[in-house]
């Protein structure tokens, strides 16, 4: 009688699993223990339902923040999984018999522990040598690049050269696990980890024995790296079960995708290229690896055609001819998938991989992403998700491309039902729900129409990162509705200003709850009572000005909010002033929050205007202001009706004289010049009086205004400069034309050294 049969795999390779469906085939076992925690065998069913399409992954997670996942991903060449699936098929019982999941999610713990400690002491001993046990070369990863090293080509090459063509894969793949564990020198945590998950394995096998199986009928299905340490470790004890370390966890089954499966995206068990591992499972599902170029080649012009670019048949079939020449002298049987990729850029890429880069990206990794049936094991906040994209109509968003979503949130008056007239803000209430939880399924786009508010742009994209997102949140709620809402409470008690607090009741009102946003304006009103700078008073009047003004559109009551714009509002009008005692660098803030103040009162009949007026009139003529600011209260002055021409004429002579600095006059003209610019470039008169003032500047002064000119002109777009050099070649008696193309034309070397030499200006006296 021999011993249990043990097969090594690679967990991600369609060799494996072909040859192992044969090895099942031929043992007949009455028992199939595969590598995987011991403790997810109900998620098996839910892998062996018709309805599922791989990829598709295992996560387990803390019940408690800080949340720590750990994925057990499979694609349907899993090795695994196709013995999951034979022992479905033939009515075979089949278990994983790893450590179970709470004990992976507490070794991580303590792991992550250990690499805290391993830091400070780095930190306190910064001189001192690296200990030995972390400066060792000989981990697992570095005999793989040894390995890199002596053959020339990556590791998935090396292996799919060596492995996916073998005739005897087992014998094969269980020599390179006795030859790789004999290289490695892991460190000793990583090998007390190997070490006791091979002997709960063993253990695990010598259960299955003592209750009646024949060790020969016991097929384990595992890591070749592992078979060794089964063959030869012993069993885990009683005592030692009973010791290791669990953390409160629980588990469930998710889609994945072929792009988070492969190694490119940080997998370390992943393959460089899930899609054509795929098409070599199904050429050895077909008949053969001959099968494979083929079906690689025509898959990669389709896909290069597709992207708009012209491939011949004549390419395609000298493609494969140079893969099956390019195999032959590199040693294998059947191209690898390097092989193909040069016989391509040779034939299809005419020597550049650039231009076969897409083609190659869809044909190596794809875009597929798994499909799990409705009914699988799934936390509350998966389910409710779900379940709301399937009423919301946005399943079709759940694919790897991006796609567009745009939503018309006003009510929908020709159809039947209340839901049907208000489908688009029901979509919008769910994604901004989304949103505040940090689950990046969808990216809100900027607004297309100022001041249009009823339509909202979405991006829409799914990863499985997303998935992973959806169930760390349910440790907030048991819905997506009620787990936001938690967010935006501990968010709110946790601010500590007016702008944070109104954000966060912009996210309430934006989310559709009521509740959670009052929660927010009761810690708003609390503090309100501080002193803010004008910055935050300013945005947050206008985030709760938004809601005012689109309440009724998000089925909103803004009366509570009016009381609180009105205080806000009148607190702005008494600090303003005093806020415009600044320097340079303040400026823009003050002027920003001048401009949200002032659209705040143009939005409201209940902000009273003259007290705004009269407010701008009097930082545009005060003197002891930054003359940034007056400007700019000037240009909202004109903007608003409320200044003239012979007000506007009397400010440039005084504020542009030549007993004012240089610095000050130029400041006053960047805020003039921060608004309205049309208006202003129209007003000739305004521009003759900044062509005098320059022109009376000695060469020392004009040096000195020219550098906050040249700041004022920056943001300008070129139609507006053209403007403007065409209003000074009609003041200069020149062509406007001919003035606009001196103007406009590119700066001289000559020109260029002036220019950069006012870098070096000496500004400590401002």
């Amino acid at each position: 009688m021999g011993g249990p049969v043990f097969f090594g795999v690679r967990h991600l390779s369609p060799a494996a699993a072909c040859h192992l469906r044969r090895a099942l085939d031929t043992v007949c076992p009455e028992l199939v223990l595969v590598e995987g925690p011991s403790d997810l065998n109900d998620q098996m069913q839910w892998l062996c339902h018709p309805e599922t399409r791989f990829p598709a992954a295992i996560l387990a997670y803390t019940k408690h923040p800080p949340v720590r996942t750990i994925l057990y991903p499979f694609a349907v060449y899993s090795p695994e999984i196709q013995a999951i699936l034979w022992a479905h098929e033939h009515k075979v019982p089949c278990r994983f018999m790893d450590l179970p999941s709470p004990v992976f999610l507490a070794f991580q713990e303590a792991q992550e522990r250990r690499r805290l400690a391993e830091l400070e002491a780095m930190e306190e001993q910064e001189d001192e040598a690296v200990p030995e046990e972390a400066d060792r070369a000989c981990h697992t990863e570095s005999v793989y690049r040894r390995l890199e090293t002596l053959t020339g080509e990556d590791h998935d090459t090396f292996w799919e050269r060596n492995f996916e063509q073998a005739e005897d894969y087992q014998s094969a793949a269980g020599a390179f696990g006795r030859e790789l564990r004999a290289a490695s020198e892991d460190s000793r945590q990583d090998r007390a980890e190997t070490v006791a998950r091979e002997a709960y394995m063993k253990r695990v096998i010598c259960q299955a024995i003592d209750s009646g199986i024949p060790a020969e009928k016991i097929f384990c299905v595992c890591g070749a790296f592992h078979v060794a340490g089964l063959e030869e470790n012993a069993p885990m004890t009683d005592e030692e079960e009973a010791s290791l370390p669990r953390a409160d966890s629980t588990a469930t089954l998710m889609p994945y995708s072929y792009y988070r499966l492969s190694s490119r995206s940080g997998y370390g068990a992943g393959n460089r290229a899930p899609a054509y591992f795929e098409l070599l499972w199904d050429a050895l599902e077909q008949g053969g690896l001959e099968r494979a170029p083929y079906l690689y080649l025509t898959k990669l012009a389709a896909a290069h055609r597709k992207a708009g670019n012209l491939v011949s048949s004549a390419e395609v079939i000298e493609a494969v001819r140079l893969a099956d020449t390019l195999a032959a002298m590199r040693g294998s049987a059947y191209p690898t998938l390097a092989d193909l990729r040069d016989a391509s850029v040779t034939t299809m890429g005419h020597g550049n991989f650039s231009e076969l880069a897409l083609a190659a990206a869809d044909t190596e990794i794809g875009k597929t992403i798994g499909f799990l049936p409705e009914g699988v094991a799934r936390t509350s906040v998966q389910e409710d998700f779900y379940r709301q994209l399937k009423e919301l109509r946005l399943e079709k968003f759940r694919t790897a491309e991006t796609q567009r979503l745009d939503l018309d949130l006003r009510e929908k008056l020709n159809v039947k039902s209340e839901a049907a007239a208000l489908g688009d803000l029901r979509r919008s209430f769910f994604l901004h729900r989304l949103r505040v939880l940090g689950i990046h399924f969808a990216s809100l786009l900027p607004s297309r129409q100022a001041g249009a508010n009823w339509g909202e742009y979405w991006d829409l994209r799914w990863t499985p990162e997303a998935e992973i997102e959806i169930v760390e949140s349910a440790l907030m709620g048991d819905t997506v509705q009620g787990a936001a809402a938690y967010a935006l409470k501990e968010r709110a008690d946790s601010s500590g200003s007016i702008s944070d607090a109104a954000a966060i009741f912009q996210d309430a009102f934006l989310c559709g709850m009521p509740a959670a946003a009052q929660h927010a304006l009761t810690v708003l009103q609390g503090l309100g009572v501080d002193a803010a700078a004008i910055a935050d008073v300013a945005e947050t009047a206008s985030r709760l000005s938004l809601v005012v003004r689109y309440g009724d559109l998000r089925r909103f009551d803004p009366a509570p909010v009016v009381p609180l714009v009105q205080q806000l509002y009148l607190r702005a009008c008494l600090t303003l002033a005093d806020a415009c005692v600044c320097d340079a660098q303040a400026a823009p803030a003050v002027t920003r929050a001048m401009d949200q103040l002032n659209a705040l009162q143009l939005g409201h009949d209940f902000l009273e205007e003259t007290r705004w007026l009269d407010l701008l009139a009097d930082i545009s003529d005060r003197d002891d202001l930054n003359t940034r600011c007056s400007g700019f209260a000037m240009a909202i002055l004109l903007e608003r009706g409320a200044a003239d021409e012979e007000l506007l004429a009397r400010e440039v002579a005084r504020r542009l004289s030549p007993g004012v600095p240089a610095d000050l006059g130029a400041g006053w003209f960047e805020g003039l010049a921060g608004k309205n610019r049309y208006a202003l470039i129209a007003r000739l008169g305004l521009w003759r009086q900044l062509d005098d003032y320059l022109s009376g500047l000695d060469d020392e002064t004009f040096r000195r205004a020219l550098v906050f000119l040249r700041r004022a002109f920056a943001d300008f777009s070129p139609k507006e400069k053209n403007d403007i050099a065409e209003n000074l070649g009609e003041i200069w008696g020149v062509s406007p034309r001919q003035a606009a193309e001196v103007l406009m034309s590119e700066t001289t070397q000559a020109e260029q050294e002036l220019l950069n030499s006012l870098s070096d200006f000496d500004f400590d006296d401002i």
